[in-house]
């Protein structure tokens, strides 16, 4: 503050219950509302590795925190269940379920529950962050009749997973192997209202599983079967994003800090933000370099960042009018 030349009087670091009193005050929201006004995709077509054709990859995917063993916090988010001792978890669990750019591996929406909400069910309050001209990936756990439904009436185009159990009658075979099928409400019986997909199968060298994909692009010519294929691989980079919130800006088996519901959902969309501002820099090193931004290593920029947060503070930007001085907002 005093190299903002805002600041006159004398200043002590404030105590750990006072900070955690201000972040009782604050609560969540200011949190939340600043990770939905600042995150959004940072890909720009001039990004290596972030586009197929013209669509922006991105991904969904959940995944849990470990939280401190208070009452409060087992009556809200739950505990995992175990098979040894009085078989529940150590720790109860908040649930998170997040949207990834596979290009850059910036989260650009997400949002937590209770242990018990399924990462689906989350899933449906951000689709709000989808727009046509992306290809949305998702792993087979996610495949039901009405989130497909859901994510597709934003516009965006989907590649998702399909269980083995399945069914998927060929309806017409394309050219490029892959067919035209329909899926149905499990409530439509007699299915009067179907959706067309197309499916595409195919197995990996030395493997006899067979993996099988639907999608909203129907025309062969627009993404070939192959190519869809090889694109379905780019799922994984939201696994990546996630373990390097959870493992690396974190730690390995880490145990958030809030001992309440509040604190615990303030401090993920915190986790959420520094890993944004992480990869958000990371792509600016990467684009100016011409170079795909997975060839950047996230745990030495996070080195670098954490040796230049103790000698320079962060401020928001200078407000510049005609005629006055520069400050702070």
């Amino acid at each position: 503050m005093g190299w903002a030349r805002s600041w006159r009087g004398s200043w002590q670091v404030p105590t750990t219950a006072a900070i955690t009193r201000a972040r009782a005050r604050l609560g969540p929201e200011p949190i939340k509302a600043l990770f939905a006004a600042v995150c959004r995709p940072v890909a720009t077509p001039a990004t290596v590795g972030a586009f197929y054709r013209g669509w922006r990859l991105v991904a969904v995917d959940g995944t849990t925190f470990d939280l401190p063993d208070t009452v409060s916090n087992v009556d809200f988010f739950g505990r995992p269940g175990s098979g040894r001792g009085n078989g529940s978890g150590a720790y109860p669990q908040a649930r998170v379920t997040a949207v990834a750019e596979c290009g850059t591996h910036a989260v650009f929406a997400a949002t937590t529950g209770p242990l018990s909400t399924h990462e689906t069910v989350l899933a449906q309050q951000l689709f709000g962050a989808l727009s046509p001209g992306m290809l949305l990936l998702a792993d087979r756990g996610f495949l039901s009749f009405d989130l497909w439904q859901e994510a597709a009436a934003t516009g965006a185009d989907l590649l998702w997973r399909v269980k083995s159990v399945a069914v998927l009658p060929v309806i017409e075979q394309l050219s490029d192997g892959s067919y035209l099928s329909h899926i149905f409400a499990a409530r439509d019986r007699r299915h009067t209202d179907p959706v067309t997909v197309r499916v595409v199968e195919y197995t990996m060298p030395g493997q006899a599983t067979v993996y099988r994909l639907i999608t909203t692009i129907l025309d062969p010519a627009a993404a070939p079967a192959l190519d869809l294929a090889a694109l379905y691989t780019q799922r994984w980079e939201i696994e990546t994003s996630l373990d390097e919130l959870k493992t690396h800006q974190g730690q390995p088996g880490m145990v958030l800090r809030s001992q309440t519901p509040t604190g615990v959902e303030q401090e993920i969309y915190g986790f959420l933000l520094v890993h944004y501002a992480i990869r958000s820099l990371m792509h600016h090193a990467a684009t100016g370099a011409d170079i795909d931004p997975d060839q950047v290593s996230f745990t030495r920029t996070l080195r670098l960042v954490r040796r230049q947060v103790t000698t320079q503070a962060a401020f928001s930007p200078l407000t510049t009018d005609p005629g006055t001085t520069p400050g702070h907002p």
